[in-house]
């Protein structure tokens, strides 16, 4: 029996090893992911930067570089996750004396542009960051953010296509028109494994993902990698476009 998100272990998910499975040492795939971030964030805003921008992470867990890659563009940057222990390691991330020394590769990679190189990312994510608990999949959409991203969530959450779709539904209708936007899958992934539990996906693969995105968007690009980086997966794919002006009343 295929598992939907409501029945997989999140109670017993662990950040920590979360992290140092995957980020602790960078994969060249997640770099290279962060330079196509940058450089199509930094095209978006190649006219100036607004004013009053909000940004929000969808599913945040314990990734920070796509809220970094935001940093430069926002006023307020919103993490969003239902996992409650991910929930806690975002607002640990953000207070005190800042977030954990293996997010500065992915920083030094972003720093690489203009827009970037300006920010104090440490003082910055502070200062600009919130956390909230959220459920993607219910999500209460009153306001409209600015800019978003959404990583390794929608594919990773269920086996069930029909909740895959659900996800990259809600994040996208939580986007203003002409909001910029970066998504990443796992591609065709089998379940994962952190610590001693067993989690969910659905597989994928780049056409489904243009397929999904396609109705929401005004540009869309999509960028299919034959990285590795787990056993049970065959590549990364990562989507970059604009919220198009087909907005449903909230």
């Amino acid at each position: 029996m295929m598992d939907r998100n409501a029945d997989a272990p999140w109670s017993k998910f662990d950040p920590e090893v979360y992290v140092d499975l995957n980020y602790r040492t960078p994969f060249m795939a997640d770099l290279l992911i962060v330079g196509l971030i940058r450089d199509y964030f930094s095209r978006c805003y190649e006219r100036g930067v607004p004013a009053s921008a909000w940004g929000v992470d969808m599913g945040a867990g314990a990734n920070l570089y796509p809220a970094l890659s935001m940093l430069p563009w926002c006023q307020s940057v919103h993490l969003l996750d239902h996992v409650t222990q991910n929930v806690e390691y975002l607002e640990k991330q953000a207070s005190g004396g800042g977030y954990d020394t293996a997010w500065d590769a992915f920083w030094e990679v972003l720093s690489q542009a203009p827009a970037y190189r300006d920010v104090e990312p440490r003082s910055r994510f502070r200062d600009i960051v919130r956390v909230e608990r959220a459920d993607l999949l219910d999500l209460d959409v009153q306001r409209r953010w600015d800019i978003g991203t959404m990583f390794f969530v929608a594919e990773a959450m269920s086996e069930h296509p029909d909740e895959f779709r659900r996800a990259v539904e809600c994040f996208m209708d939580a986007l203003g028109r002409g909001a910029p936007f970066a998504a990443a899958f796992m591609k065709e992934s089998r379940e994962y494994q952190i610590g001693a539990h067993t989690y969910p996906a659905c597989r994928v693969n780049a056409d489904r993902v243009r397929e999904s995105l396609e109705p929401f968007t005004a540009e869309l690009e999509i960028h299919d990698l034959d990285h590795m980086v787990r056993p049970g997966h065959e590549g990364m794919i990562l989507a970059l476009g604009r919220r198009n002006a087909a907005i449903a009343a909230p």
